[in-house]
């Protein structure tokens, strides 16, 4: 992950294991500032262990549009990741050519109480390999806040997906987070269920 600001630069190595789509556990591996630093997600509840003062800090409701670790990907993508099937109608409301990509256009719009911070997200999804190509964030009034644009899809492991994911704001000027998924990449393999826990959390397994 590259995180890149007006002011300064700075890239994290991360390591991610998830199991379906409410189990994940992120560790920083460098740089050594950061390392060790650990997010737990388990369903919509989420936690950071910070090594340095050796505690663990559940994230409330109200930091959910907080910025990960600096980055434009905010605590609540991690979090609501497996609502966008749950929480929101679909509705395929064009086609277009996008990043040299034939594309469906898709709006997700909120379901009736859904627990959702976003008042609209519009998709488009690649007709040829069903890959994402673009997603855009709006916040009330219509507002476009960010932009997460989706490239570089090639195979990984067993699967095509887009191995480079850069997240550009749309409200702060030169802001912009940059995700690059490494080949070692590996799907469908046994996941520990004691990996996504707090005791596991704490003890940086």
């Amino acid at each position: 992950m590259t995180v890149i600001t007006p002011q300064w630069k700075r890239r994290l190595e991360i390591a991610v294991t998830s199991r379906g789509r409410d189990r994940m556990l992120l560790k920083i591996l460098s740089p050594a500032k950061e390392k060790g630093t650990t997010t737990l997600r388990v369903g919509s509840e989420m936690w950071n262990y910070l090594p340095q003062v050796e505690r663990t800090i559940k994230i409330p409701p109200s930091m959910m549009l907080e910025s990960w670790m600096g980055s434009d990907f905010a605590n609540d993508d991690l979090v609501k990741e497996s609502s966008i099937v749950d929480d929101y109608t679909h509705a395929v409301t064009g086609e277009d050519e996008v990043d040299g990509r034939q594309a469906w256009q898709i709006t997700l719009t909120p379901r009736a109480g859904a627990p959702v911070v976003w008042e609209k997200r519009v998709m488009w999804i690649d007709k040829n390999d069903d890959t994402p190509v673009r997603d855009e964030f709006y916040a009330k009034n219509n507002l476009l806040v960010k932009v997460l644009i989706y490239s570089q899809v090639k195979k990984v492991d067993d699967r095509m997906i887009p191995t480079r994911w850069e997240m550009v704001s749309q409200v702060k000027e030169g802001r912009r987070t940059i995700i690059e998924v490494t080949d070692n990449v590996v799907y469908n393999r046994p996941v520990d269920d004691g990996l996504f826990t707090l005791q596991n959390l704490k003890s940086g397994r």
